[in-house]
């Protein structure tokens, strides 16, 4: 792939390392470039690299009026080389094609979107924040942009990638438990729809179960099947929960629930977690009553953002509340995230192939 650099003039982006004196946030900031391709008769061109800035998009343009668009959140890290390193950034390119596939959308080769990532990285590497807990937040994401009313798959499409950016998800520390909200009301998604993919339309829909879950002092909903007998997602994340002997439990993947590439690489780390790693159907029931007895003792949700988010009680609809365990961030909850964390920052031998380097190129 041939990428074009329209940069912006040396003067007017970042010339020194990004020290900031204060926690930045997630997803807040930007950098100055971002990566731009579009899709027209039938192939995917003209990929480069510009300014950040607005889209020039007809007001017919089928993403505004029928929602087909779907994204992916990555991240990189620098590790005590100096050097910006990708987590998993393979992952996350096959999971946007298949998003991408259940929205008719057409593919991008892995290797094109990482090439992608990975320029853009590149062009704006000094936008790194130095701090404890720091990443480089990447959302690449594709919509569709052909002008026009009739209800068919686009023609016309742009592929984008921007980078945030961003500190420690947890501010004040890795050291507090959230509640969730058990919804009979809202349901995520059911079989044979777009569950298992990351559409722009999943979050939208997911806005007001989230303000419910609010009302009740809950930070998300876990999500039911559509007969609200098991147990699949939290809003944002996949759900796990550790039983007393320390096996990891998480919902089998089915097409309702979001793979998340975190849990994915949970269940890939059993051995070097010390514990057994499994997916089983969890019914509801057997997993409340499972708490109440103290079969399960920790719980919590994966996913890129947060990574590891814990979880220490439910609240139901009736106002009815479950403590797990003490209903504080246990000790096998905070494992799996310094593990995990530690992989990425370089600071542990992952598996093969899941931090990637990200190569420098003069500019």
């Amino acid at each position: 792939m041939q990428i074009t650099y329209n940069l912006k003039p040396a003067l007017e982006r970042r010339s020194e390392q990004f020290n900031p004196t204060s926690n930045v946030g997630f997803g807040n900031l930007r950098t100055d470039h971002m990566f731009l391709m579009d899709y027209h008769d039938g192939q995917w061109c003209d990929p480069r690299v510009v300014p950040y800035g607005p889209f020039q998009v007809a007001p017919g343009a089928i993403a505004l009026h029928y929602g087909q668009s779907v994204f992916e959140g990555a991240k990189a890290f620098q590790h005590e080389d100096g050097e910006i390193y990708t987590f998993r950034i393979d992952k996350n390119a096959e999971r946007l094609n298949r998003s991408a596939d259940i929205l008719c959308i057409p593919a991008i080769p892995e290797q094109m979107q990482i090439d992608a990532i990975n320029a853009l990285i590149d062009v704006d590497r000094l936008w790194f924040p130095m701090q404890e807990g720091a990443c480089l937040y990447i959302r690449p994401f594709i919509f569709a942009t052909e002008d026009r009313l009739s209800v068919s798959p686009s023609e016309q499409y742009t592929f984008c990638v921007m980078l945030s950016p961003s500190g420690p998800y947890y501010s004040d520390g890795f050291d507090k438990a959230i509640r969730l909200l058990i919804s009979e009301r809202f349901h995520r998604a059911v079989s044979g729809g777009t569950g298992a993919s990351k559409a722009a339309g999943n979050y939208a829909a997911s806005l007001k179960a989230g303000k419910a879950a609010a009302e009740y002092g809950a930070a998300q909903v876990l999500y039911l099947d559509a007969n609200n007998k098991q147990i699949e997602e939290v809003g944002a994340m996949n759900h796990f929960h550790v039983l007393k002997d320390g096996t990891i439990i998480i919902p089998k993947f089915t097409d309702t629930i979001l793979k998340s590439i975190t849990s994915q690489s949970i269940l890939d780390l059993g051995e070097l977690l010390g514990c057994e790693v499994r997916q089983e159907t969890v019914m509801l029931d057997q997993f409340i009553s499972d708490i109440e007895s103290g079969e399960i003792i920790e719980a919590g949700g994966f996913g890129t953002a947060a990574v590891v988010s814990p979880v220490g009680s439910y609240i139901f609809e009736d106002n009815r509340v479950v403590t797990v365990g003490d209903g504080e961030v246990g000790e096998h909850t905070k494992r799996i995230y310094k593990v995990l964390t530690e992989i990425q920052k370089g600071h542990i031998q992952g598996p093969e192939g899941w931090v990637q380097h990200v190569k420098r190129v003069q500019f």
